[in-house]
């Protein structure tokens, strides 16, 4: 039997595995992935060993395997938890998105101004987190003290087509204060939810408390 009447029969016997392996993985580049993440820059939201669920359609539909866009379905909003393909880090990140085109984004002491409108914060028991108020999400930010940070910059414009990232660990996040806008195509979609949590400091013990958790 040759090479190529031997490959025949192998693909006919197990067509049903070989077509399942494509449907998953294109529905994984196209509508859902999953995300996990290896830093603490979105502490407390996101925390090191939780496995996200990223909703690939949100933003857009693209051709499994490519960054060719089908059809437009939706715009990244302020406070979406976002997940790109950063160039200029060489990285994918997780960051929550602070700034859309054309918004005058600038901080002075991690407190944000947004289009000339001060943020507010309302305090936590944990003196080193506040709960940030963007438009109408509401989420917990962390200012552990630092060496060096960048808590402070003047006004920016994003421009059209980028959008302005910050991390929840506001003082231990490379994100847009060191990289730059985000330009939309590097955007794969929105974080959704946490999955699961496994605790890389404890040999990879599940956290069941952090299971299912939405974040949106």
């Amino acid at each position: 039997m040759n090479f190529n009447t031997s490959f025949k029969k192998l693909a006919k016997e197990n067509w049903g595995i070989v077509l399942f392996a494509l449907v998953l993985f294109a529905s994984r580049s196209s509508f859902a992935d999953w995300y996990v993440v290896p830093t603490g820059s979105m502490l407390p939201t996101i925390v090191e060993g939780d496995r996200i669920f990223v909703d690939k359609m949100a933003y857009r539909l693209e051709v499994p395997f490519t960054d060719i866009e089908i059809m437009q379905t939706g715009e990244p909003k302020r406070g979406d938890i976002v997940v790109f393909n950063s160039e200029k880090a060489g990285n994918r990140l997780v960051k929550r998105l602070i700034g859309e085109p054309g918004d005058r984004v600038a901080m002075s002491q991690n407190r944000l101004t947004i289009n000339g409108v001060e943020v507010t914060y309302s305090a936590r028991k944990n003196t080193f987190q506040k709960t940030e108020h963007l438009d109408n999400v509401e989420h917990v930010v962390q200012f552990l003290p630092v060496a060096e940070t960048r808590d402070s910059f003047a006004e920016v414009t994003v421009p059209q087509g980028h959008y302005l990232v910050l991390g929840d660990n506001r003082n231990n996040s490379a994100d847009s204060r060191y990289y730059g806008f985000v330009p939309a195509i590097e955007i794969q979609g929105r974080a959704k939810k946490i999955l699961v949590s496994l605790n890389p400091e404890n040999y990879y013990i599940p956290r069941t408390e952090r299971f299912n958790i939405p974040l949106i």
